[in-house]
Parts: structure tokens; sequence; C-alpha cells
């Protein structure tokens, strides 16, 4: 497994709209793989394949927490079924744009159908963290960074921070 260099905001590779994956193959498993030791190295919850560089709809995710065993989630090709009425609001972060957070709101429970690791169909009903999660990983793959549900002001702000903090990134 590689880890992967993680695309920040402004890169307009994250505003592309990511293709469906025509079938789980091992070369699918080997990105699956990467995905996820790279958003482990981050450290992230969840990682869309868009972040770095592949326009594939793909997304790792491992919600437990740092005492629980690991609860990695594959999604391959997901789609939003269903949304129930009700919004919730989390503070939410992104690998794509480091260290900046902001209140998002979403709806709290969504059903989605997805292909797993092993390219098994699997329809499901999440909620909470998992919900909104899944919905901001989803958003990736459409070319939308969390920062975009922002205002104007914050959005330029959250840009210039990213913009920032990799220039002395480099320079270290």
């Amino acid at each position: 497994m590689t880890v992967r260099p993680i695309l920040t905001v402004p890169n307009p590779i994250l505003k592309q709209i990511s293709k469906p994956v025509e079938k789980v193959t091992d070369n699918t498993r080997r990105l699956m793989d990467d995905m996820l030791e790279t958003m482990y190295a981050a450290p992230g919850i969840g990682l869309a394949a868009i972040q770095i560089g592949v326009p594939s709809n793909i997304i790792v995710m491992d919600l437990a927490r740092d005492e629980e065993k690991p609860k990695v989630k594959y999604f391959v090709n997901p789609e939003i079924l269903e949304v129930v009425e009700n919004l919730s609001t989390y503070e939410e972060g992104c690998l794509s744009v480091p260290d900046v957070f902001d209140t998002v709101e979403r709806p709290e429970k969504v059903k989605l159908t997805y292909l797993d690791y092993n390219g098994k169909r699997v329809t499901e009903w999440c909620e909470g963290l998992y919900a909104t999660c899944i919905q901001h990983e989803m958003d990736h793959l459409k070319g939308v960074v969390f920062i975009d549900y922002l205002s104007r002001l914050k959005r330029d702000r959250a840009v210039k921070k990213v913009q920032k903090f990799n220039k002395l990134k480099s320079e270290n």
C-alpha cells in the first residue's frame, strides 16, 4: 500500500466530476487500499478518490474512535436513494482543506446503495456521523468541497489559509 499526496483547495482537479467504476477489480482494490493508507496517514475519517487525483466514484471511510477496532468501509459508485427531511448540523473538516472547520447542515439520515470492496451490492440506512460523512465524501465525487456551503467570505479565507499552510509546508 502507498500513501499518496492529497490535493488541497484551490486545485482545479477537486472540482472535477468523478466517473462511475465499471467493475470492482484488483486495480480498484489496490486503489482503495492506497486510499485507506493515505486517509490514516493524514489522519482522517473519509477520503474520496478525487482527493488523490483519481476521478473515480470511490470512497473509503473509517469512523472508529481511537480506542475502537477499525470499522473500514469501502464505497464504489455510491448513490443516495432516499433522504429524511430532518437536518443535523456537524462541524466538518476536510483533508483537502487542512485546519479549516465549520458547521454544515445536511439530512440526518440517508438510504445509500453502493458496491463494497468485493463488488457486492449493499443498500443501507446511514445516520449520525455516518450520514454526514458519506454525504461529505459523495460531494467530492460531484466536485463539491464542504467550504462551498459556506459564505463567500469564509470560503475565501479558508482557501487563503490553505495556501499559506501549503507555502509554509513547502519551505520546510
